[in-house]
């Protein structure tokens, strides 16, 4: 049962292949491995495990914890299909600002979201149950985002449903990043 990375154009973010099984009682999938989360250049021990259950058309995001308390994201799909997308907010980047954008089902991979990453989604077909495990605890005062229209990324859904949370997040342009690649 191997599981690997495939690297996207941001560093340390991309997808996690791993394999489905499928016989006549229907499918058994491992969806994490260290290697794979080595090849993304992360170590990960899993602190905490969230699911949402979202209707087509919602968009969810773009979200993130600030530092001390920012966390790393592995997120799969294990019903429905959605539109993944990770925005680089590390201010020294070479990427900073840019998006890698993943096709998430219950069959194609998970997706690796580093420290210093937002992370959103769009639900293309629901509904869409989305997992997160994160390699720290939630924490409420470092709870952070971008407005999910302003970061450049093209959503398909013409009129998503969004939470009034997201509608309120302030727009990328005046977003002061206290992210860097390499911490202090």
């Amino acid at each position: 049962m191997t599981v690997t990375f495939e690297a996207s154009s941001l560093p340390g973010v991309g997808r996690i292949e791993f394999p489905v099984f499928e016989d006549a009682r229907g499918t058994f999938t491992k969806v994490l491995s260290p290697t794979a989360l080595g090849a993304a250049g992360t170590t990960f021990n899993v602190r905490e495990v969230y699911w949402t259950c979202s209707h087509e058309g919602v968009i969810r995001g773009l979200h993130f914890q600030r530092p001390p308390s920012a966390v790393v994201k592995v997120v799969f799909v294990t019903a429905g299909r959605i539109r993944d997308v990770v925005v680089d907010l590390r201010a020294d980047s070479p990427t900073y600002g840019r998006h890698a954008v993943f096709d998430l089902t219950a069959r194609n991979g998970a997706v690796v979201v580093p420290l210093g990453c937002a992370h959103g989604f769009e639900v293309l077909s629901g509904p869409a149950v989305a997992c997160y495990l994160q390699d720290g605890p939630f924490d409420a005062d470092a709870d952070a985002g971008v407005l999910w229209d302003t970061a450049g990324v093209g959503w398909s859904t013409a009129n998503p449903i969004i939470s009034k949370r997201d509608r309120n997040l302030p727009p990328f342009e005046t977003f002061e990043s206290p992210f860097r690649v390499s911490a202090p």
